[in-house]
């Protein structure tokens, strides 16, 4: 706690946007740690935010309807079928589970659709080699307004991962872009992206514990990133060029929120919108 401390009082007040994904969203135990590292943030005074994808449990209930998985880049191509399971998932199953954990572990949190307000207005995505990805959205707009409003009343906003497009349709989003898009319009302190592996590695499978935003997208350039840390690694870059700084953690790993933001030594990969990096 004395280590702690100063970090408190520099974060205190401050918004802190969280992506959780991978095994910590698949994984009971792991969650609830990450959730209750939320509720310990917010009751020392630091203002999270929380966004979720659900990929596994999308991926589940669409094979069950027997409905075809497929991915490019890393991003889930979504036809009008998978777009009415992804918003099931997202908004009809995970959003109300983690606020009633959040509210199980001590904390007061409600749950946001990103076409709720709408907060996050999007276009459609193509893939990198203009493929047709189906109802994949790239954030266009942010409208923080709805979150504010939370945070200001003690709430933890809890926002899965949806968007209203321009035509009206709604779009599966990436969470890593859309954590990424609230960070930059809300001007956080921090954005920290959970995931399932330690961190970033180079291209000789080193784990780097900082990196300029230089390092980053030099690391996206020449294809060292790969599969799903390509739009983590995109929205981080993203993020940072707002002036935010990023952490990639594993959020398998018990309370690395706190040992991120809350201790000298740290966990993971930080990527630093101003100061050098180890690559």
């Amino acid at each position: 706690m004395v280590e702690a401390l100063p970090y408190i009082r520099r974060f205190q007040g401050q918004l802190v946007v969280v992506k959780l994904g991978g095994s910590a969203m698949d994984d009971s135990a792991a969650r609830d740690t990450v959730l209750q590292d939320l509720v310990l943030l917010r009751f020392v005074g630091l203002l999270p935010v929380l966004v979720h994808g659900g990929g596994r449990e999308i991926t589940e209930m669409a094979g069950a309807l027997g409905l075809e998985t497929r991915f490019v880049s890393g991003l889930r191509v979504t036809d009008e079928r998978t777009m009415e399971v992804a918003r099931m998932v997202l908004t009809g199953k995970i959003t109300p589970e983690l606020v009633t954990s959040i509210h199980r572990l001590g904390g007061r949190a409600m749950g946001l659709s990103g076409e709720d307000g709408p907060t996050l207005r999007v276009r459609r995505q193509t893939g990198p080699a203009g493929e047709d990805l189906g109802l994949v959205g790239t954030v266009e707009e942010v409208n923080p307004e709805s979150v504010l409003s939370l945070t200001e009343r003690g709430l933890i906003p809890v926002v899965a991962s949806v968007g209203l497009g321009y035509d009206g349709l709604s779009y599966n989003v990436n969470a890593d872009t859309v954590a990424a898009a609230l960070a930059t319009e809300l001007k956080a302190a921090k954005l920290l992206l959970l995931t399932d592996v330690p961190g970033v590695r180079n291209a000789s499978g080193e784990l780097m514990s900082r990196l300029s935003l230089q390092d980053a997208q030099k690391l996206l350039a020449d294809g060292v990133a790969t599969d799903g840390m390509i739009p983590k690694l995109a929205a981080a870059c993203t993020a940072a060029r707002a002036g935010v700084a990023v952490h990639i953690i594993d959020g398998r790993e018990p309370h690395s929120i706190l040992l991120e933001l809350l201790s000298d030594s740290g966990v993971g990969t930080m990527i630093d919108p101003q100061g050098a990096g180890d690559a």
